[in-house]
């Protein structure tokens, strides 16, 4: 099956994930992680898109940020990996390729699931069993959509600031979201989403997405004849 073209509109937030080559390591030392983040505020000012939430792990990177352009966030990821790849190689006295072909992304709908991914991004050192509370690792957005620290590189989306009349408001409310598991359904929701280019949201948001697109925004329902002119020429 060919593989389907990213969905890309604008004001209309992204999961973005990109991951090392084989696995391999993308950040050894803080100065990485610096610089990084650095670069991602300087490329996605330059490029018009507005960075949500974030977690920087040993391998790979998520992201959730919205485009003010339909190309906005391809333009800030080329731009990203190409001046990082440079930073690496450099620093580490390597040669080649650093990040694992394509980022993967997917549309988040703005309402009931922006926030969720928010919190899958920055709950992601506690699923790898680095930390006990997003609290305790120090590459996330957490400890600014949660926490008192001010991280420059965000800006909050009106669905975060719903949370609450003030700041205090918001994070108290945001880090009561924390207090339950997301459920392993929706987890693997949100990783197939990501990993096969769908759409994450409810089905009125789908719709609009595939009426605005052109292109399907889910997975066909499984079974039917898979040889039909009609399930050959949706893939």
């Amino acid at each position: 099956m060919a593989r389907l073209p990213r969905l890309n509109l604008p004001n209309i937030p992204q999961h973005v994930v990109q991951r090392g080559n084989n696995r391999q390591v993308t950040f050894a030392t803080d100065d990485d992680y610096i610089v990084y983040l650095d670069k991602l505020n300087s490329y996605a000012l330059h490029h018009k898109v507005s960075v949500h939430a974030y977690v920087l792990m040993t391998n790979h990177v998520h992201l959730l940020v919205t485009p003010s352009t339909d190309k906005g966030v391809s333009k800030l990821m080329q731009s990203l990996g190409r001046y990082y790849v440079r930073y690496f190689n450099y620093t580490y006295s390597r040669t080649g390729t650093l990040w694992e072909g394509r980022y993967k992304s997917t549309l988040v709908d703005n309402e009931y699931y922006f926030l969720l991914v928010s919190r899958y991004i920055e709950l992601n050192p506690v699923r790898a069993n680095m930390v006990e509370h997003p609290k305790e690792y120090p590459w996330s957005s957490y400890h600014h959509n949660a926490m008192s620290k001010k991280i420059e590189l965000l800006t909050e989306h009106h669905a975060y600031q719903a949370l609450g009349g003030n700041k205090t408001e918001r994070k108290a409310a945001y880090n009561s979201l924390f207090d339950n598991e997301i459920p392993v359904k929706t987890l693997e929701e949100i990783q197939s989403s990501t990993d096969k280019a769908w759409v994450l949201g409810s089905d009125k948001f789908k719709a609009e997405v595939e009426k605005l697109t052109g292109r399907r925004a889910s997975p066909l329902p499984k079974g039917g004849d898979r040889k039909s002119k009609t399930y050959l020429k949706q893939c």
